[in-house]
């Protein structure tokens, strides 16, 4: 489902980059500015380094002088505001609006979407709220609701890509393989070899010092990476303690 993100004359060079990297990070591209306060914005040194490296969507972006420029293509409209109104679209959080949204349409992925996100100064105009389907709140602590627009943006962005089906999360680095019970064992043989060098391991009175170190061992579940780790560090103290002689 096409979405555009609508910025309702923006004061901040700072805020339309902030919006351009929230904007990216979760996959979307078309942005729409109408009448910021800078005619350049797009190429304002704050916006570029504010949008961290999301120059296609600066690049890509629009300047538009009315609001009705902005909506050419969409069909959906979703306002942004923090101060319910009393007459206007119905107030929902965002998760469950946007649940309901993308099963709704699912059957018609070329319909677009727009959130609109107003003034930094002066918020959304109620004319502007009273044209959209919904006026999304997010849920925020009743005692201090004040968000930066770049982070309502982000919160909004991931939320609506979530209820798209979201992105999967890149499976970590896998770890290296279980050294098997043969690296174990030798490594456990040149540990004593090691310790009795360097005289922490009496070979007459043991104890049970060596089957300590091999539960210890199994419990850690070595990689073949750490045994050859390990066996370093016996390697480094025999011979420092040979040097000493």
């Amino acid at each position: 489902m096409h979405t555009r993100f609508i910025l309702l004359n923006t004061s901040h060079a700072g805020n339309v980059g902030a919006t351009a990297r929230a904007m990216k990070v979760m996959g979307f591209t078309d942005l729409v500015l109408v009448a910021p306060r800078w005619d350049n914005v797009l190429r304002r040194e704050e916006t570029i380094q504010r949008a961290s490296g999301a120059l296609d969507v600066l690049n890509n972006a629009r300047i538009v002088a009315t609001l009705d420029e902005a909506l050419d293509g969409i069909s959906h409209l979703c306002a942004t505001a923090m101060t319910p109104r009393d007459f206007g679209p119905p107030t929902l959080d965002p998760r469950s609006h946007f649940a309901a949204l993308a099963a709704s349409h699912a059957q018609a992925p070329q319909q677009g979407v727009a959130l609109l996100f107003g003034s930094e100064r002066f918020g959304m105009r109620n004319e502007d709220v009273y044209r959209c389907h919904t006026c999304l709140r997010i849920p925020t602590d009743p005692t201090f609701g004040s968000l930066n627009l770049g982070a309502a943006v982000q919160v909004l962005a991931y939320e609506w890509r979530m209820a798209l089906g979201g992105f999967a999360v890149q499976e970590a680095v896998p770890p290296s393989e279980l050294a098997d019970a043969a690296q174990v064992a030798g490594l456990l043989e040149h540990w004593q070899q090691a310790l009795t060098t360097i005289g922490f391991l009496d070979p007459e009175s043991p104890k049970k010092l060596m089957p300590r170190l091999n539960q210890l061992f199994n419990r850690a579940q070595l990689t073949q990476e750490e045994i050859h780790i390990l066996r370093g560090v016996a390697k480094t103290m025999a011979q420092a303690a040979s040097d000493k002689r």
